[in-house]
């Protein structure tokens, strides 16, 4: 790694693609740093990071005025494509801190319950097993192509109660959707190009809105549109509340849980006797997820506010300025997790990771994305007798993004079982 990688940081996209080795210099240091050409502050000790989501007052979810974004052309332009043309977002869910939070939280956390989510296990094992068929018979896949996306994505868009055979488009309007937060150096014109891809998406969406309210059914969308209609002393979700809810959910249903397979994947081929062990005992399989998140994990960061002055482990950050919760160099913390740097499914302490976070903003889509793995790991390994690269990996192995980890591609052979 260059000499000046410190004076880069994490809007370099070598780093971003590999940014371990950059999260143990600055960790060396410091579990606190700061990115001098955004004017971000980095919070990335495992102790730092759990004190700071759950210091809510003074690390707020609530979007600041704060730091120098290096892309506020393009921000701008982009709101003011929504704008003109579509529905502006709303701090809601991870924009959002309580009370207003617990208003979309609690319906929400209606469809991730545990049994709701074991009630879901025979869909993703259909759609995981004709996957799987598939790559099969050819014997060799892209599996970020033919796997990774499709399971989350024919999953998400079903239950939204769209068509699953659109999931690429749906995917399209995802990384649209997420191009400001993962694109440091986007161009104004670029952004006008990805806002009008958000608007096509929140036209369609809003069609659908219309429809549920005539026609209700058990999708998530029909739960959204008509909920607290008949709940005393609440109000319906307004029509931009519903669109930055399925904002959410889209870019949560497809992003971080094909990150999270793809990663698992290579973490396997890379340590064949780790995948041989697994392969002869499922009793790991828990533990090997957890370590795929600890290790890799899907979300690097987090933006947010600072409401006062605070110090942390020494480092002082003012008021109304910019910090990352950086969970991806927490989750390689020495202080926390011995030889960091190994890949071990059979690690003590795998689920101290902190990849979904922690407290009130803890993901709600966990036991979902832990499912999703267990389930597609389960079949693999049943099905696939052997799999491996099907050539050398071309680099960067990572799309550029400041806080996600979307893999390019991941070529394989495979052999069925």
């Amino acid at each position: 790694m260059s000499s000046d990688v410190e004076h880069v940081g994490l809007t370099n996209v070598n780093i971003q693609d590999n940014p371990f080795p950059y999260y143990k210099e600055q960790m060396s240091k410091c579990p606190v740093w700061h990115e001098d050409d955004i004017d971000l502050y980095v919070i990335g000790g495992h102790e730092e990071v759990r004190a700071a989501l759950g210091d809510i007052a003074t690390f707020s979810n609530k979007p600041s005025a704060g730091g120098r974004a290096a892309n506020m052309d393009a921000i701008l332009a982009y709101q003011s494509v929504l704008k003109e043309k579509g529905w502006t977002h709303l701090p809601v869910l991870q924009r959002s801190d309580p009370p207003e939070h617990s208003r979309y939280r609690k319906l929400l956390n209606r469809v991730f319950t545990p049994a709701q989510v074991k009630a879901y296990v025979p869909q993703l094992e259909e759609i995981s097993n004709s996957l799987i068929d598939a790559m099969v018979a050819k014997g060799s896949c892209e599996f970020v192509r033919d796997f990774a996306l499709p399971l989350p994505g024919i999953f998400i868009s079903t239950q939204l109660g769209l068509d699953p055979s659109q999931y690429p488009k749906f995917r399209r309007w995802a990384e649209a959707m997420l191009s400001l937060a993962q694109r440091s150096q986007i161009s104004v014109e670029e952004a006008i190009i990805e806002a009008n891809v958000e608007v096509e998406e929140q036209h369609f969406i809003a069609g659908e809105f219309e429809k549920r309210r005539a026609n209700p059914g058990k999708d998530l969308i029909s739960l959204l549109v008509n909920a607290h209609v008949n709940e005393e002393g609440e109000e319906p979700f307004t029509i931009n509340e519903l669109m930055t809810v399925l904002h959410a959910l889209i870019t949560g249903g497809f992003e971080t849980t094909t990150g999270a397979l793809s990663a698992a994947m290579l973490l396997l081929i890379e340590h064949p006797d780790q995948m041989e062990m697994l392969r002869k005992d499922r009793s790991l399989m828990g533990n090997f997820i957890e370590e795929v998140l600890r290790f890799d994990s899907p979300v690097q960061g987090l933006w947010r506010s600072v409401k006062c002055p605070v110090t942390v482990s020494g480092f002082d950050i003012p008021e109304n300025k910019s910090a990352m919760i950086r969970f991806g160099a927490a989750n390689r913390d020495p202080r926390v997790f011995e030889n960091p740097d190994a890949f071990d499914i059979t690690r003590a302490n795998a689920k101290n990771h902190v990849a979904f976070g922690f407290g009130v903003h803890f993901c709600l889509g966990a036991a979902l994305a832990r499912q999703q793995m267990a389930t597609a790991f389960n079949l693999l390994l049943d099905r696939v007798a052997h799999v491996e690269l099907a050539g050398p990996m071309e680099l960067p192995i990572h799309e550029p993004s400041f806080f996600l980890r979307p893999m390019r591609e991941l070529n394989l052979v495979v052999k069925g079982a």
